[in-house]
């Protein structure tokens, strides 16, 4: 037989648990703070009702006792005040006095036990206001004491003392309605003062879902005025603070945008310049170097071999040349060497085609201590920060001498390393006007997306880029100590 787990109803359980609390969440704030008023209220009157019902309860015992304790020297002072005491005149008198005492009904009966005198109606039972079940939990429970009535060394009857607690106990019931009314207007007037204040308190944070609700649809003109409340002030603030932001970060998304397919067309259109101005004339050689060799092979007589040669030197400068212009262009597009040798001497090797390309400057650099790569993105934004700024040193500064240095450095709490590059240069440095072009703007974008940081100064004489980027030293370790990758096969 398979095996019946016993786990089966504990998911029902916890659905119906989860049910119920998904309807108490689905409460607006102010009724859920009305709700639990109500039910503080609902706490205290019935500990006030438990406490009033016991109180209640001592009280009617209390003056029972007191009146029956009343009965005996009523007895005895009547008794004492007759002039002629006949057991029958005395046994009437006493039954007279006796019909006006409260919270007890006495019954005055001779010495055979007859009942003495007009058995009275007791219209107290009948004109009580206090419900049954009231009276059920105040009344204490009825007792009946017997009082001998003695006249002259001689007992001439006896007097039944009934306990009857029904005006104390309407007394009681008249206290606890108007209690009770007073109670339920003043916590009427009361939920309804907490209502109207919860509704003023709440009021900014409507105002702030409906401002989060704008930020969610992108719209982040949202603004919030602050409230009378500190806290709500505070969090309006913040909210306003974080709108602001939102707001700069999409414009500055939306600048880089422009920038990024103006970038992209200026490339694509320098690009198509230099396959025009340095590709096509060497196809055009090349072009014609065949068909001059083809014109010498369909001669009739012997090929010249002096000629064949010559176009053949020159079809090998050609194709020298367009395999330099075609290296040129893909380092240009992305530096094939990065990933392959180590970040240094890509570094090296940019500073070496720097200098054949500007022979009248010189390029000198210092990357000692630097990890093998630090990430393809880390090794790309160094790259071509230290790219632009010597493009930038030598094109717009008219600099004769350009250094770069990039080093790790560790924070002294030793939590993190921090990649610091910088090229400085001798030229005529930056002017008071100068704007910020794609180059410039590239570079810092490319730095603070990881977090870094880009400065661009004067440094008398020249100007001087610097920057600072974090990364991470676990990252930093494995990139140091892993082993290098092998070269593409060509």
């Amino acid at each position: 037989m398979p095996k019946t787990t016993q786990f089966d109803s504990p998911p029902i359980a916890r659905a119906g648990t989860s049910g119920r609390a998904s309807i108490w969440a689905a409460l607006p704030t102010r009724t859920r703070l009305i709700l639990v008023v109500i039910f503080i209220d609902l706490i205290a009157a019935i500990v006030s009702c438990g406490v009033m019902v016991l109180n209640a309860r001592s009280a009617v015992k209390v003056e029972m006792n007191a009146t029956r304790a009343t009965v005996e020297p009523r007895v005895a002072d009547t008794i004492r005040m007759a002039r002629s005491p006949t057991p029958e005149s005395l046994l009437h008198t006493l039954d007279l006095r006796f019909q006006t005492l409260r919270h007890v009904r006495v019954a005055v009966f001779d010495a055979s036990g007859a009942r003495t005198g007009s058995v009275l109606s007791d219209g107290r039972r009948d004109r009580h206001v206090a419900p049954a079940w009231f009276v059920a939990l105040i009344a204490p429970p009825p007792e009946q004491h017997e009082l001998p009535i003695v006249a002259n060394g001689e007992r001439i009857g006896k007097a039944v003392i009934t306990e009857e607690p029904l005006d104390e106990i309407d007394e009681v019931w008249g206290y606890a309605v108007s209690l009770s009314l007073a109670g339920l207007l003043l916590n009427f007037a009361v939920l309804v003062a907490l209502a109207i204040a919860f509704g003023r308190v709440l009021r900014p944070l409507e105002r702030l879902a409906d401002g989060l609700t704008q930020l969610e649809r992108h719209d982040y003109t949202a603004h919030l005025d602050p409230p009378a409340s500190r806290e709500l002030a505070v969090i309006a603030e913040r909210f306003n603070s974080v709108a602001g932001a939102l707001g700069e970060a999409r414009a500055a998304n939306g600048r880089l945008n422009r920038q990024l397919l103006t970038a992209q067309d200026d490339e694509g259109r320098r690009i198509a310049l230099e396959l025009h101005d340095e590709f096509g004339p060497c196809l055009f050689a090349l072009e014609a170097n065949a068909a001059s060799v083809a014109r010498i092979a369909e001669g009739t007589n012997a090929p010249d071999r002096a000629k064949l040669a010559a176009r053949a030197a020159d079809i090998g400068g050609i194709v020298g040349q367009v395999q330099t212009r075609n290296r040129e262009l893909l380092n240009r597009l992305r530096p094939h060497a990065l990933g392959q040798v180590p970040l240094a001497e890509c570094l090296n090797l940019l500073l070496a085609d720097f200098g054949r390309r500007h022979p009248n400057t010189r390029f000198s650099g210092s990357f000692d201590g630097l990890a093998r790569t630090y990430g393809d993105l880390v090794d790309l934004t160094v790259f071509r920060c230290i790219q632009e700024s010597m493009t930038n040193a030598v094109r717009h500064g008219s600099a004769t001498d350009i250094r770069a240095e990039a080093r790790a450095r560790r924070e002294p709490d030793g939590s993190d390393t921090v990649l610091q590059v910088s090229v400085r240069d001798d030229g005529v440095g930056l002017p008071p006007d100068h704007g910020t072009g794609l180059g410039l703007s590239g570079m810092r974008e490319r730095v603070e997306a990881l977090d870094g940081v880009f400065e661009l100064d004067n440094a008398a004489p020249g100007a001087v880029v610097r920057i600072a980027i974090p990364i991470d030293p676990e990252r930093g370790e494995e990139a140091r100590s892993a082993d290098p990758p092998s070269p593409p096969s060509s």
